[in-house]
């Protein structure tokens, strides 16, 4: 058996990889075109123009719909571990999966809403998808340390509080550079009033989205150890 065929492993590796590759070849295809500049765009810039947007929303919506699937096998494995082991109080469990969800809606906005379309709904998507997505992994890393050692080796555990440490602090110039930064364009000249703004606030958001990526990566090893499975129940009719 193949390290992928391991209990809903590849769940979480297909999340890293593919959402990885959405960011990478949109920009690919941007630069290529030159429809943004080389150094540090938004993410959201690399899927503008068409046709880079037409592959960043099908590919971030399949993002949204993976990401989805991984939180929540993610508050399944927790439950499970609470029913068997009462490690933690499932409230926590239930909030983390909340947060989870939250910023997978806020991604599928973002998919659907490019910034040069409707910028503002495009704009609470982004807010919603990186705000969420901090919230829920400092909420797993409070799981992941509470439920030791059920959940998972104290390695592992570090590894996600440094990578929640690092988007959470990103996740502040984020914002408010981009708030401060007025302007709005695909291309800024380095002697533009509000260039270092932009080069923060984009750099950042870069940082936010990669530690997210990485984040689910530490999940691999876990969820090798458990499946879920469907019941069907059907009812005879009157």
């Amino acid at each position: 058996m193949f390290w992928f065929q391991r209990g809903l492993c590849a769940l979480p590796a297909f999340l890293g990889v593919w959402s990885s590759a959405t960011f990478i070849i949109s920009f690919i295809i941007a630069v290529w075109r030159q429809d943004i500049d080389v150094v540090f765009p938004y993410i959201s810039d690399t899927g503008a123009v068409p046709p880079e947007s037409c592959f960043f929303g099908l590919m971030t919506f399949i993002c949204a719909c993976a990401g989805i699937g991984t939180v929540y096998a993610r508050y399944k494995f927790v439950q499970k571990l609470i029913e068997e082991n009462n490690v933690m109080k499932p409230c926590c469990n239930k909030a983390s999966l909340l947060f989870g969800l939250g910023s997978c809606f806020g991604m599928s906005v973002v998919a659907t809403f490019q910034e040069t379309a409707v910028r503002i709904f495009h704009d609470i998507g982004a807010l919603l998808f990186f705000a969420s997505g901090v919230v829920y992994m400092i909420t797993q890393c409070w799981i992941s340390y509470t439920a030791h050692p059920y959940d998972c080796a104290r390695s592992v555990s570090v590894v996600r509080v440094g990578l929640t440490v690092i988007a959470a602090v990103a996740i502040f110039p984020t914002i408010i550079c981009g708030l401060l930064s007025s302007k709005t364009s695909l291309h800024w000249d380095k002697e533009d009033e509000q260039y270092a703004l932009h080069l923060t606030s984009a750099a950042c958001e870069w940082v936010v989205a990669f530690s997210f990526v990485f984040f689910f990566f530490t999940y691999i090893h876990d969820f090798k150890r458990f499946t879920l499975q469907v019941t069907t129940v059907y009812e005879q009719p009157f």
